[in-house]
């Protein structure tokens, strides 16, 4: 019988400036720690050097950029392939990107993905790009499958979308999850725990019990988990689980709070514990 896989993989950015902004890990420090933390792997906009140092720890790589300039998609598909990436995350374009001109980009970048080949791009919901509203993604996502007749990849980080919708824990489900042909679709899943006023909220309160904001939020995973099981239980399928706990640096975290890094090692281990009861 087919199995599903889950792969637990790191974001660097969780890392930044860790452990302290006077002396950061160098990235071979880094990956080391991601290794030991058991995740499988770990993304960021891939160089040479991610490469070679994620091979000599047996790491899968998860590729990722940003741009909404189609000259430089096959550049930019180009350089995470080369860094040994088959999965690539793309935030496309800009907030005020129109619906029209977000299609375009995003038949062009699926297009050079199929022209390079061994490459699976797919586009991230959140704020500031083409996809920041649920109404910019799912006119994007029909569109394509209009033209195309197939689903569109993406990426889920749905704590954009809790935050622009101003979402409450008990509708995160009836809100969110409206789209299960999509979910099930998707490889790439943010986890960031989140609630309808912050795109993150934190793990733990620092002596190692859980926030009632995460916990809030893990029937959330849950019920996303279950969905995209509903279609790939016995498939040979792959979700690739972020705990995508973002750092002080850009104010994702707050300096008084919980270390992002830290709190995504404590992530990690909650996501696998829900994947195995969904499973099971």
């Amino acid at each position: 019988m087919l199995t599903p896989k889950l792969y637990h993989v790191a974001n660097l950015w969780s890392l930044t400036e860790y452990p302290s902004a006077v002396s950061p890990w160098s990235l071979e420090e880094q990956l080391d720690a991601v290794k030991a933390a058991g995740f499988d792997g770990f993304t960021t906009q891939l160089g040479p050097n991610h490469a070679r140092e994620a091979k000599k720890r047996g790491l899968l790589v998860v590729g990722y950029f940003a741009s909404g300039d189609e000259t430089k998609f096959s550049d930019l598909l180009k350089s995470q392939k080369d860094a040994g990436a088959r999965h690539i995350n793309v935030q496309l374009a800009d907030h005020d990107t129109t619906p029209d001109d977000a299609l375009r980009l995003t038949l062009r970048l699926l297009e050079e993905a199929d022209r390079i080949g061994e490459i699976e791009p797919a586009v991230e919901v959140h704020r500031d790009t083409c996809t920041e509203t649920p109404e910019k993604s799912y006119a994007l996502a029909d569109g394509y499958l209009q033209k195309t007749g197939k689903l569109l990849p993406m990426t889920w980080d749905f704590s954009h979308l809790s935050v622009v919708k101003h979402l409450s824990p008990e509708n995160y489900i009836e809100r969110l999850l409206i789209r299960p042909d999509l979910i099930q679709r998707s490889i790439q899943f943010h986890f960031r725990p989140f609630n309808g006023h912050h795109c993150q909220v934190p793990v733990t309160r620092g002596d190692g019990t859980v926030t009632k904001e995460l916990s809030d939020w893990l029937p959330f995973v849950r019920a996303t988990i279950d969905i995209w099981l509903g279609a790939n239980k016995e498939e040979d399928r792959t979700m690739i689980a972020v705990p995508e706990m973002g750092p002080v640096k850009g104010g994702y975290n707050f300096e008084q709070l919980p270390n992002s890094w830290e709190e995504a090692i404590r992530l990690r281990s909650m996501l696998d514990q829900i994947w195995r009861e969904a499973v099971a």
